[in-house]
């Protein structure tokens, strides 16, 4: 392979490494009474998760459709080759 070719074929490879390392996880599993509303009530599943947002109506007196939280420690993942 021709070298400019090899050079642009890792340039892309690792913007595209880079931008994958910067997406940050978020999770659904919030302490019931630390959930930050993101809907009005009456809201549907399907309307909230369209918002982005997470919705479990499993516990009265809390927001059931809410925010969800970065994850502080992702697990790590294990490629196998």
């Amino acid at each position: 392979m021709e070298p400019r070719v090899i050079c642009v074929l890792l340039l892309v490879s690792t913007l595209a490494l880079s931008s994958l390392a910067q997406v940050q996880l978020e999770t659904c599993v919030v302490d019931p009474h630390k959930r930050t509303n993101c809907g009005s009530p009456g809201i549907t599943p399907s309307q909230c998760k369209d918002k982005g947002c997470c919705f479990d109506n499993t516990v009265r007196g809390v927001p059931w459709c809410f925010f969800p939280v970065a994850v502080d420690n992702p697990p790590e993942e294990e490629c196998s080759f």
